[in-house]
């Protein structure tokens, strides 16, 4: 059974949404479009006040080397280009606000075409233009990742269906409802990287997944593997370490083993993006937790406001305590919920009260925390040179390897905020290194 050393077992929870289709959520009347999307330098507003757009069209262009375009979700009118605080930093960054004609009237240049006879450059520049990232939550540019330098040959590709994190089901229900839709995906991955090894990697709690996966896999020539349940199975280096053997070096990549990760949803954006021209300006969200009447799996346009998701599923059900974008166990708290979706918006967590008051003591030398993590770091001994403010020290012991899957702070019967201090640690080291 394909495994990693160390990892949890938290709590699926996956019960309230895993056997519910997809439903597509109604066009919201406003969307709030953040050029800042994804890994790398934000997209650059092209458009103004007053200008009309339509589904798909250009409104933000790339400003660097990892940087992508973004595009309009709906069609009608723009009616503001604003510095808006983002969702998931706090920063005010510029964001392009459309009013909605609910027309949905889509750009011209969106439609099928013959892709067949395509070169792997021009593949990977049509999932450059359509703006597509990961689609897992880390919305690191794909094209980008298609792109390894020459000295470092790929020779897998690894399509991750794993969806290790709590309550997350939009992956499950995207291999249950489009199996071939991501195979095509996947062979056009496959086709830019120019590699005939490719893996499906689902975790062994989603059976239904791999039965659906596994005939239109098999029909390209694709391996369907089932990997034992254990977060985080879905992490790249800990994929990469269960089904492959391989492990990704200190400050490295998985290009520095020959693996590309990829995402089932990124597949069906890749298959999109090249089949239809279309840009990536939808993307399907799990909304759930207690504090939510109905939890669903939606198809949602980027920039919908989550109190529009909420809604949709019943509104609140009691008073909501945190309102989460992602996961429980590396997603991000948002303000409120006039936060927008975003690219890598994969579900919208909402807890209640008493599941939000954690109340932190000393800790008591357990080594749990050692045991848990699948970087093999020493977290109590990184939280204690951190707490010092000793930063150098704790880039010596590897802090900057913490891939902040949570692990620790699960573990912890302190409940230290672990993850917490190791973020604080490497954005002071950063900023130590910016001023050197």
């Amino acid at each position: 059974m394909f495994t990693f050393r160390g990892g949890v077992h938290p709590r699926e929870d996956k019960e309230a949404t895993e056997h519910k289709p997809v439903e597509a959520l109604p066009l919201p009347a406003r969307v709030l479009i953040p050029m800042s999307q994804h890994t790398g330098v934000p997209s650059k507003p092209v458009v103004k006040k007053g200008d009309p757009v339509r589904t798909g069209t250009l409104i933000g262009e790339p400003a660097g080397r990892i940087s992508v375009p973004t595009h309009a979700s709906v069609s009608g009118t723009v009616a503001d280009v604003a510095d808006v605080p983002h969702p998931l930093t706090g920063r005010r960054m510029a964001t392009v606000i459309i009013d909605s004609d609910g027309k949905d009237t889509m750009d011209e240049s969106i439609g099928e075409r013959d892709y067949s006879g395509l070169s792997r450059e021009q593949v990977i520049e049509a999932i450059r233009a359509a703006g597509v990232v990961g689609m897992g939550g880390a919305a690191f540019p794909t094209f980008f990742k298609l792109s390894p330098p020459k000295d470092k040959p790929i020779d897998t590709l690894i399509v991750n269906g794993c969806e290790c994190e709590p309550f997350l089901t939009a992956d499950h229900r995207l291999m249950l409802e489009s199996p071939s839709e991501i195979v095509e995906g996947t062979t056009l991955i496959a086709r830019a990287l120019g590699v005939d090894n490719v893996t499906i990697a689902i975790e062994d709690n989603k059976p239904d997944a791999v039965a659906a996966m596994q005939g239109p896999a098999k029909d390209a020539g694709f391996a369907v593997r089932k990997l034992r349940t254990k977060y985080p199975q879905g992490a790249e280096k800990q994929l990469i370490k269960a089904v492959l053997r391989r492990e990704v070096p200190s400050g490295g990549l998985p290009l520095d083993v020959g693996c590309v990760v990829q995402n089932v949803g990124t597949a069906v954006a890749v298959r999109d993006a090249v089949k239809f021209r279309r840009p990536l300006y939808e993307r399907v969200t799990t909304v759930t937790g207690p504090a939510v009447k109905e939890p669903r799996n939606l198809r949602v346009r980027i920039g919908t406001p989550v109190k529009n998701l909420i809604e949709a599923c019943g509104g609140y059900s009691h008073a909501p305590g945190k309102l989460i974008m992602g996961g429980p166990m590396m997603g991000i708290t948002v303000e409120n919920d006039e936060a927008p979706v975003l690219k890598g918006t994969s579900g919208i967590l909402v807890l209640d009260v008493a599941s939000t008051v954690i109340e932190e003591h000393d800790c008591i030398r357990c080594g749990r925390c050692i045991y848990a993590c699948p970087m093999g770091l020493a977290p109590q001994r990184l939280n204690n040179l951190v707490r010092r403010r000793r930063f150098e020290d704790a880039k010596q012991e590897h802090v900057t390897d913490c891939i902040e899957c949570g692990c620790c702070a699960f573990a912890c019967p302190a409940k230290i905020r672990l993850v917490h201090n190791f973020k604080y640690a490497k954005s002071e080291i950063a900023a130590m290194e910016r001023r050197s």
